[in-house]
């Protein structure tokens, strides 16, 4: 279980703070580029924020599926 734990706190911060992320596509990098150098920052934390949703969903249904999936094979 802590295994666990510090695979997923490291893998969260990688993620999180990786400062040369880039989430656009090629048409939000376009629009972006018009816009200037801090909206285009803004924008990008955008989509990197409404990514980790998902992310986080799948995440606890894995977990409480492999936490069930562990008791039952117990």
């Amino acid at each position: 279980m802590q295994k666990f734990i510090t695979i997923l706190a490291v893998t969260f911060f990688i993620t999180v703070f990786t400062p040369a992320g880039k989430a656009q596509c090629s048409v939000c990098t376009k629009t972006a580029s018009q816009l200037g150098e801090k909206p285009a920052k803004g924008l990008n934390q955008g989509i990197l924020y409404l990514m980790m949703a998902p992310f986080a969903i799948v995440g606890v249904v894995g977990y409480q599926w492999w936490k069930n999936n562990r008791k039952f094979e117990e």
